[in-house]
């Protein structure tokens, strides 16, 4: 007969077991929605209210507060790094390609910060802030709430390097989208349903005008593009013309967080990133494109959820980190 192990070595077998699960998933269970319950308890009221403020003078800071939040948890977790300014010591994500006079939104995110530094001084992380920001951005465009989970930390340094190579792209085809969502835990279906905040907001013509001269090895445009829509948007970015020009990333309502997949069943997507998940041939997106498309609710249930998985992206919890008095800086910096 096979004897049991020593209890002793059973205790540390166990012990190496809770270790390694703890590795697997850094700080999913660390998270709460009642983190800020007795130290900042107005936290999402107040996020919520300097936004709509805002909203007031500028449409399209609902979708720019989104996209800070996405462009930050791809780069080494939900961490606050994307806010960080250059410095001595930091090398800013703000000036890697994907975000470089892209993104944008910071001044509200100072302004949100100030606020809550008014009620809660020293107690809500600038990570979070940009988790309650793009809650709050979706419900007040007419989208879905769903629960925010709470407690990261800010970091303490930037990955620029990573910036420019981990944060999904415009022109990403769909492999490479894949091969990013894949990379932070995130699935096929989280891509889909991500991909649905360009329900609302802009892009630059330099992000489509590839797809709109020199997509093939003629220099013609890509032949997914819908005719009619490829003549609007060749009147809106002429060839060699302002890149900066903006775009509708949905041409019917783009300050309204709806449906946009409809506008891929129609080749009528801005970006190739966008386009890619209904164009790939037997693509596993296609199905998941069609079954949004017809049914709103089911897209807005997953995006939901897909927006709570993307929170959870290796999340500086308990000591970790920091929590930052100017989200621009480090703290004593």
């Amino acid at each position: 007969m096979v004897q049991s192990p020593a209890p002793s070595l059973m205790t540390a077998m166990a012990v190496f077991a809770a270790a390694l699960l703890l590795l697997l998933h850094p700080s999913n269970a660390q998270l709460s929605a009642n983190f800020y319950a007795t130290t900042c308890p107005n936290v999402s009221s107040i996020v919520q209210t300097v936004i709509q403020q805002a909203l007031q003078s500028d449409p399209r800071i609902t979708a720019s507060l989104l996209r800070l939040h996405f462009h930050d948890c791809f780069v080494d977790g939900c961490d606050g790094s994307l806010l960080l300014d250059n410095s001595a010591n930091i090398t800013s994500e703000k000036d890697a390609a994907p975000n470089a006079n892209s993104t944008r939104g910071f001044d509200m995110v100072d302004s949100i910060k100030s606020a809550i530094e008014s009620s809660c001084p020293g107690t809500v992380s600038c990570a979070d802030i940009l988790a309650i920001g793009a809650q709050a951005s979706v419900v007040l465009s007419g989208g879905p709430s769903w629960t925010v989970l709470l407690g990261r930390r800010d970091c303490l340094t930037a990955n620029q390097a990573g910036a420019n190579t981990l944060t999904p792209s415009p022109f990403d085809p769909l492999a490479n989208l894949t091969s990013k969502f894949s990379a932070v835990g995130l699935d096929t279906t989280d891509l889909v349903t991500l991909s649905g905040a360009h329900t609302f907001g802009r892009a630059q013509c330099r992000t489509s005008s590839p797809r709109l001269y020199n997509f093939t090895s003629n220099g013609g445009p890509d032949p997914t593009i819908n005719s009619s829509y490829l003549t609007t948007l060749q009147q809106l970015c002429p060839q060699n013309g302002n890149g900066t020009v903006l775009a509708n990333l949905d041409p019917s309502t783009p300050n309204t967080f709806d449906n946009y997949y409809a506008n891929l069943q129609n080749n009528q997507g801005l970006l190739l990133s966008d386009q890619e998940l209904f164009s790939t041939t037997d693509a596993a997106t296609i199905s998941i494109v069609n079954s949004f498309s017809g049914n709103q609710s089911v897209f807005f249930q997953n995006f939901a959820q897909s927006m709570i998985n993307m929170g959870n992206i290796s999340p500086l919890t308990g000591t970790n980190g920091e929590i930052r008095s100017n989200c621009r800086k480090v703290n004593g910096s």
